[in-house]
């Protein structure tokens, strides 16, 4: 039997299968999806089966036997096979880097060498007898690294050990982290004979009985560890105890439960208002169709689209299948946690990346091994090894945050949409504010070719109980500043938040901003204190008064004179977290806030405690970044403040105006959610902007009809498909050169293919090339940036192109390669 295996190895000449030869007590073990060690230009590599083949594609003299199985179970499923080999083909990476990003980082094995005596006599002699001792000693193979970190003065002698065959060398793929086994005190006869052996037990022995009398009081099987701080006692006592017979000790796999301990109310499913119960059978009658459908569920805030999704998953666990939530990581909160974990139980896995490795390797297994029939999680939860997979849901499926920035750089929508189409199994797309390209394709007339087919766009217009959304109050901050008011506080926020402290009610403000200023300027000479680096501006951190570059890391502590011209008058200028915090203690003493920012949430567990300490009214104020505006309800915050709506507007981004109407939109519907009435108050420099006009109005299909507006007269999505390639090197004559070579290539394929034309053109199938363009951060890393934006429209392979342009540019010497990212369907061009 021959096994295809893609070798994890991320490079252009790799990505391809290579042929290997199953030896035959692998036979009945190899699938497809299986993990294997195989030899691979004189190493050992790990890599994985794609196909099994009869016979082999090369001379059959030169197939080389697979080394190892890794695991006796497959963890990737043929479906993910080939799901990988289409995200290769679509955002331009190798097939190994997509299959990656498939597993847990546990399973991501690494080469180790192990060597062992091979010739006793010889190693007597050649050798030093404290290592031959050593290695003795172990009963088994050592690791090489260890060997020569015990005995570096001995390296030479190790070396020629290996040359000369004193010593026996191999490679194995080991993994990053093991299944946790913890040692078992398990009672191995019936009670009664247990305690007539205690009658036996001499006096001097007084702990072998107490030992054995707790054991016989709970029944067992207990942890070593637990039963000797419990009942006392060493080790010693319960090996003793072993050895009589009357106890037994063993392994047993115990795993890592990030919510161990910990009680989850049940719950029953709530009585749907008429607009749900429309929603909720549209969904359970496409996971009843078994065929791929696509729908957009948009509801307002409060409207109750988690009820709508819990009990659509309960139809789907009805029929014998599976289910996979996603929501955003900023809102993968532990209410939401508790609302999943409360109506099914132990039925779930939770996948996130504040989870330990340990933690999300054994909730993994739990979905592999059909445990649990529904995983939630953060954009990777789509690849959950589920086999009969009925339902996908997107929670706030505009999130920008569903897109990877590093390789592979996917979109959990699309490949949702892609791996539902495998399975035959229902996406459901859930926003109070849908992404553009999702409202629009959710909105698309229906043709012939859709007939008999129900709509794609699931309305839910209605909060529950019939509250209305908050009325939003939009303050002018030019006009504040006119009269006098120099605060970060408008007249309007400063009152109602004193109106809040003094009701006892809560407060969410809101800065679409982190660290204490944006950035530090000399008012005497202009000098900006700029990354080294990097072409962008540092920001202040006033608690560690240190200036940080968040694109590559670069610290350095704020200046207390200008290191230009020495003058004093180095100021802090904009506004973050840390400084509102700040101005919050000023206005109002012993005011109680809570800070939830990039900063604050570093630590395990921190997000969760922080909001948990809100919950409980153990503050007046919660104020953070975008992370406050998500998923968060909690009955008592009536007062919604927004410091600066226009922030993101000013950004070079043609998602802008977009990205600031749902987040003003999202974070209103944080207010007056329960029995008390909310408001909102929003401060800008731009009152006028139709963004922020219509999300006061909670208008979203006005903002959707002037933003496709202004779409469609400058040719983005969703009128076309986006392509970002940027190119870096050092040297910014050779990467100008560069870019404009490819940029002619590419334009030479696309008229080769008859369609380099403008989008406008009015022909159904276009491609424009537009660049090569310095990026807007035009130095990062100490590499100058050029790049090329690709527009194209129709049925076309633009992938295909622009990976097929590379091809020159990928060989010859290192020093002078210019380094090459493809970002398809980018969500930020920078």
């Amino acid at each position: 039997m021959i096994a295809k295996v893609i070798v994890d190895v991320p490079s252009r000449q790799t990505d391809r299968p290579f042929d290997y030869e199953v030896p035959a007590s692998m036979e009945d073990w190899i699938e497809v999806g299986s993990r294997v060690g195989v030899p691979f230009g004189g190493r050992v590599l790990q890599g994985f089966v794609t196909q099994l083949a009869a016979t082999a594609d090369i001379d059959p003299k030169r197939l080389k036997p697979i080394s190892e199985l890794l695991d006796p179970v497959p963890p990737l499923l043929p479906d993910l096979i080939h799901l990988a080999k289409w995200m290769s083909d679509k955002y331009c990476c190798s097939w190994t880097t997509a299959l990656q990003a498939m597993i847990p980082a546990a399973l991501k094995g690494k080469a180790e060498r192990l060597v062992g005596i091979q010739d006793e006599e010889a190693a007597a002699v050649d050798l030093p007898l404290e290592m031959t001792e050593w290695i003795g000693a172990s009963g088994q193979l050592v690791k090489l690294e260890a060997l020569l970190e015990r005995f570096p003065e001995h390296a030479r002698a190790v070396k020629a050990g290996l040359r000369e065959g004193v010593l026996a060398q191999q490679t194995s793929i080991r993994d990053r982290l093991a299944i946790r086994k913890v040692l078992t005190v398990f009672v191995p006869h019936d009670t009664e004979a247990i305690r007539s052996a205690m009658d036996a037990i001499p006096a001097r022995a007084a702990k072998q009985r107490e030992v054995l009398a707790y054991m016989l009081e709970h029944g067992g099987p207990l942890p070593l560890q637990m039963l000797l701080a419990e009942a006392g006692g060493s080790a010693a006592t319960v090996r003793s105890l072993a050895e009589k017979g009357l106890l037994e000790l063993r392994e047993v796999e115990q795993q890592r439960d990030p919510y161990a301990g910990r009680e989850f109310e049940r719950t029953t499913p709530l009585p749907l208002t008429d607009g749900q119960e429309a929603v909720y059978g549209r969904i359970a009658r496409a996971v009843d169709a078994g065929e791929p459908q696509t729908m957009l569920l948009h509801g307002v805030t409060g409207s109750g689209k988690t009820e709508v999704y819990l009990q659509s998953i309960q139809f789907c666990l009805e029929q014998e299948k599976q289910a996979i939530v996603l929501v955003p990581e900023i809102s993968l909160t532990p209410q939401m946690v508790e609302r999943f974990k409360g109506r099914f139980g132990d039925a779930v896995a939770v996948l996130h990346s504040r989870l330990s490795n340990g933690e999300r390797y054994d909730e993994w297994r739990k979905i592999r091994s059909r445990q649990v029939q529904v995983a939630i999680g953060a954009r990777s939860a789509i690849f959950a090894p589920f086999e009969r997979i009925g339902l996908i849901i997107i929670d706030e499926e505009h999130e920008s945050s569903y897109k990877q920035e590093e390789s592979p750089k996917y979109h959990a929508r699309d490949v949702a949409v892609r791996r539902a189409k495998q399975h035959g199994a229902a996406v459901v797309l859930g926003s109070a504010t849908p992404s553009l390209e999702s409202f629009a394709a959710a909105s698309r007339p229906m043709t012939a070719r859709d007939q008999g087919r129900e709509p794609a766009l699931l309305p839910m217009p209605d909060r529950v109980g019939g509250r209305p959304l908050p009325p939003v109050t939009v303050i002018d901050m030019r006009e504040e500043l006119k009269e006098g008011n120099r605060s970060m506080f408008s007249r309007l926020l400063h009152s109602s938040l004193a109106e809040r402290l003094e009701r006892g009610e809560q407060s969410v403000l809101l800065l679409n901003r982190r660290g204490y200023s944006t950035f530090v300027m000399c008012r005497s000479c202009g000098y900006t204190a700029a990354c080294p680096h990097c072409d962008i501006s540092l920001t202040f951190h006033q608690k560690s008064r240190v200036m940080r570059c968040h694109y590559c890391g670069h610290a350095e502590q704020a200046p207390a004179t200008c290191p230009s011209c020495q003058s004093e008058h180095i100021r802090y200028f904009g506004t973050g977290t840390q400084r509102v915090e700040e101005e919050l203690s000023k206005l109002f003493p012993g005011i109680r806030v809570i800070r939830m920012d990039v900063d604050t949430t570093t630590e395990k567990n921190s997000h969760e405690k922080l909001l948990k300490q809100f919950g409980e009214r153990k503050a007046d104020v919660l104020l953070g970044t975008q992370m406050v505006a998500k998923g968060l309800d909690f009955p008592y915050v009536t007062l919604v403040g927004v410091i600066a709506a226009d922030t993101s507007l000013n950004l070079p981004d043609f998602r802008a105006a977009e990205r600031t109407f749902q987040l003003l939109t999202q974070v209103a519907g944080r207010a007056g959610r329960h029995h008390l009435p909310g408001e909102v108050v929003v401060q800008t420099y731009a009152p006028e902007h139709y963004a922020v006009v219509t999300a006061q109005q909670h208008d979203y299909t006005a903002f959707v009809s002037e933003e496709l507006r202004h779409r469609g007269a400058m040719g983005y999505p969703p009128y076309c498909r986006l392509i970002l390639v940027t190119m870096s090197h050092e040297q910014l004559p050779l990467l100008a050169s560069v870019s404009e070579q490819y940029a002619s290539g590419l334009r030479e394929l696309a008229e080769h293919e008859g369609v380099l034309l403008p989008l406008n053109s009015g022909f159904g199938r276009a491609l424009e090339v537009l660049g090569p363009v310095a990026s807007p951060i035009s130095r990062m890393k100490d590499r100058y940036r050029f790049q090329c934006v690709i527009k194209y429209r129709g049925n076309i392979d633009a992938s295909a192109l622009v990976r097929k342009a590379l091809g020159p540019f990928l060989d010859g010497p290192p020093q002078r390669q210019v380094q090459f990212s493809i970002d398809v369907d980018p969500q930020v061009i920078l």
